[in-house]
């Protein structure tokens, strides 16, 4: 994790050295006076080498967890953090709920029933939502739910009713990826020779598929799902600049058109250790699946003894 959250924020600084924009003018305004405009530079710590700049933007995050002071608010960027991050994690979670509750029954059904008239049409649908962009679902949803039958919000957060939309736009690609992985998954755990076994011996099907099948066809849908959530958490700005939510995705925008600096570095890599820390899960979720692995982790032990 931690070489990973260097290079992103490594990266990160780099490309927004190099965007367009002043921050100290657009705080000022372009009338502000070339003194006032270098004592302000004094002030941010901007005229010193750009180097100097990352290492000491760096060693407040680590050290005092100090992400720094917005150039166009002024206010520290933790207390924006502390507003937003949690309507981008809420709207996460319930789009990953609805993805999970839809995506892995679809999937094992269509595996049960191969090339039944259910599985055609989840395939069909599943190849739709792949391919429809998130922005252009979300303004069809506002069309049909908001503006047609007007029984949801649009925008902004008003309840709990202003997240189903948003949550829905956001777990569709999701939604799809996981009914094609559980569906293939199943399908080649269902051509073991201990399936046929277990058939052989009289078990139920559904024993065999819930005692037998699914847990080891669980490892490639668990690591599609944590990937996934880390891509929702990106998803996210899009879904957020549509509906109008006050999240992460929203500040992110704004932050870029500003040239604001803190808040950019501090999003993505606020971004970038949720999305590893959820990674980190997935990976700890495998011994706990499959024994095999558990296994492999004590024998490396006894063999470090």
């Amino acid at each position: 994790m931690i070489p990973v959250v260097i290079g992103i924020s490594i990266f990160i600084f780099a490309v927004m050295q190099f965007s367009p924009g002043d921050p100290v003018r657009m705080m000022l305004g372009e009338r502000a006076s070339v003194e006032d405009v270098e004592q302000m530079r004094q002030e941010l710590g901007l005229d010193k080498p750009k180097v100097v700049q990352y290492f000491h933007y760096m060693g407040g995050v680590v050290l005092k967890g100090d992400f720094g002071i917005s150039y166009i608010t002024r206010r520290p960027v933790i207390d924006e953090f502390r507003t937003k991050f949690p309507v981008t994690m809420k709207l996460a979670f319930l789009a990953m709920i609805i993805a999970i509750g839809i995506g892995i029954p679809v999937g094992i059904y269509s595996a049960i029933r191969p090339y039944s008239l259910f599985d055609k049409v989840a395939t069909v649908l599943t190849l739709t939502g792949t391919s429809i962009p998130p922005f252009f679902l979300g303004l069809i949803l506002i069309l049909i739910f908001s503006l047609g039958f007007k029984i949801l919000p649009s925008s902004g957060i008003e309840g709990w009713k202003s997240f189903i939309l948003p949550a829905v736009t956001l777990s569709a690609i999701t939604l799809t990826y996981l009914i094609r992985v559980t569906r293939a998954s199943l399908l080649e755990v269902f051509r073991e020779d201990y399936i046929r076994t277990a058939r052989s011996k009289g078990l139920r099907e559904y024993t065999i598929i819930t005692k037998h099948a699914f847990r080891n066809a669980l490892i490639p849908v668990i690591t599609t799902a944590g990937l996934q959530f880390g891509y929702m958490l990106g998803g996210a700005i899009i879904t957020e600049t549509v509906f109008a939510i006050p999240g992460l995705g929203r500040l992110l925008v704004g932050a870029i058109r500003n040239a604001d600096l803190n808040v950019v570095l501090g999003t993505c890599l606020l971004l970038a250790v949720t999305f590893s820390f959820v990674n980190l899960l997935v990976d700890i979720l495998y011994a706990f699946l499959d024994p095999r692995i558990k296994a492999q982790y004590s024998r490396s032990k006894k063999v470090a003894a």
